[in-house]
Parts: structure tokens; C-alpha cells; sequence
């Protein structure tokens, strides 16, 4: 791994990221949409390094958090955080496939389950030969199914599963969620700014819920009409990018 450093996540929490593995606005977006409240119990597919876990700790440390990737680089920068910030406690690094979690994880345990998956279909668009990245982007460790079919094996009935995908992956997501008993509920789109179409998606799926009534929440502007971060966005931003604390 090359160039690894600290990057301030606010309220005295940091992460290690690298040339492979860093995050995105797209990580912070669906961080804030399924932010859990209270004492929770969380699982997210694809951490990468670890940064949605931190994210959710930031406000609340009443979290246990299952964070899985199959990537080995990965799960040891993410450990390297999760020490770091001593939420140890609360944050569980585990490498393995999501595909394969029968014996590791807890079936029907998880109030949340989130994932920002691979946004391409494998075999289409171009490849990156970075095979972290690759593995990122393209569908080439899971699909959407094997994604929502571990989601909907985690949850409690009633639990919640967030994902953020592209615009035109929609119904793909909605009919994967339906197969494996994840009634979509809430979804809301995200555009950079007015004058552009949508350029993501963020979804909740309720596990056992009934069908019908999807509630569309207003679309998230990225930026304003000067080019400068809306309030929103500064608001879920918060207070990301101010100097962390250092650690004793």
C-alpha cells in the first residue's frame, strides 16, 4: 500500500487511507442516510477501510458495528484505525467474503445492515488494473444479489438495509432487494447541483416489510447555485476536515 496517512473525520476521530484505498462523498452520503440512533447493532458489507464504521462513532459510541471486507490490505488499514480511535469495543474488522459470513456473522441479529457496492456490472465499462479498484467498481467479488441476500440473511425482521447506487441501477436494486425479502422504502436522489441530473441514489429497505408506498425524500444538492457545498452538505460534512485530536 502506498501513501498512507491520516485524514481527520471529526470530533477527534481519524482514518488511515492509502492510494487504494481512500473514500468518497458517496461513502459520507450513505454514512448520513443510515446513521443509526441509540444502542444499535450494525453490519456493513464492502467497509474498505473502515470509513462508514468510524463515521456512525463519531455520535454515537452506543454501536456494536460488524465491519466485513474481503480485501486483506483493507481490513489491516481498517484495524489500523479502529486502534487508532480505541472503538476497538465497538467496531469488529472481519475479512471475509460476504458471500460466506454462515458461522461468522449472527443470522436475523443486525437492526442495520449497509453497502456501497460495486456500482458496475461485471464485464461492462472500463476496467481499472489497479485490482483493488477493480474490485471496487465492477461486479467482479458479488452482485447486487449476493449483496441483498446476505443483507436479508443479517436482519432482524423489521431491520433496516441501506445502499447507494447509480441512478440507472434503480430497478436492478429494488428488484434484488424484493427477491430476497427487503421491501424497499425510503429513497432518496442525490444531484451535484439543479441544473443536473441526478448522479446517485441512496435506498432503504425495510426486511419483512409490507409492499407498497415508497417514500421519496426531496433530492440532495451537492452544491449550491455558486458551486460552493449547500448547507445540507455542510451539515452532514459537519465537523469533517477539522484538525483531529491527537491520541495519547
Amino acid at each position: 500500500m502506498k501513501n498512507i496517512h491520516l485524514e481527520p473525520l471529526g470530533n477527534g476521530i481519524s482514518i488511515y487511507v492509502s492510494d487504494s484505498y481512500h473514500f468518497s462523498t458517496d461513502t459520507i452520503l450513505l454514512a448520513d442516510f443510515s446513521k443509526p440512533q441509540g444502542r444499535k447493532k450494525c453490519a456493513e458489507l464492502g467497509t474498505g477501510c473502515g470509513t462508514i464504521p468510524l463515521l456512525w462513532c463519531r455520535q454515537n459510541i452506543n454501536l456494536e458495528i460488524s465491519a466485513v471486507e474481503i480485501q486483506e490490505d483493507a481490513c489491516t488499514l481498517a484495524q489500523q484505525s479502529v486502534d487508532y480511535n480505541n472503538l476497538g469495543e465497538n467496531i469488529k474488522i472481519i475479512n471475509a467474503d460476504l458471500r460466506s459470513l454462515n458461522g461468522l456473522l449472527n443470522f436475523g441479529y443486525y437492526d442495520l445492515v449497509v453497502c456501497n457496492p460495486p456500482y458496475k456490472i461485471g464485464g461492462s465499462g472500463i476496467t481499472n488494473p489497479q485490482n483493488s479498484k477493480h474490485i471496487a467498481r465492477h461486479e467482479v467479488e458479488c452482485t447486487l444479489d449476493d449483496v441483498c441476500e446476505s443483507a436479508s440473511k443479517l436482519l432482524q425482521f423489521g431491520g433496516r438495509f441501506c445502499i447507494c447506487q447509480r441512478p440507472e441501477r434503480l430497478a436492478d436494486v429494488m428488484e434484488s432487494m424484493r427477491k430476497f425479502s427487503i421491501e424497499p422504502k425510503t429513497l432518496r436522489l442525490v444531484q451535484q447541483r439543479i441544473s443536473k441530473a441526478p448522479k446517485l441514489f441512496l435506498l432503504e429497505g425495510r426486511r419483512g416489510g409490507n409492499r407498497g408506498f415508497l417514500n421519496v425524500l426531496p433530492s440532495l444538492f451537492i452544491e449550491d447555485e455558486n458551486g460552493n457545498f449547500s448547507e445540507e452538505m455542510m451539515k452532514i460534512y459537519g465537523s469533517y476536515k477539522t484538525p483531529a485530536e491527537p491520541k495519547g
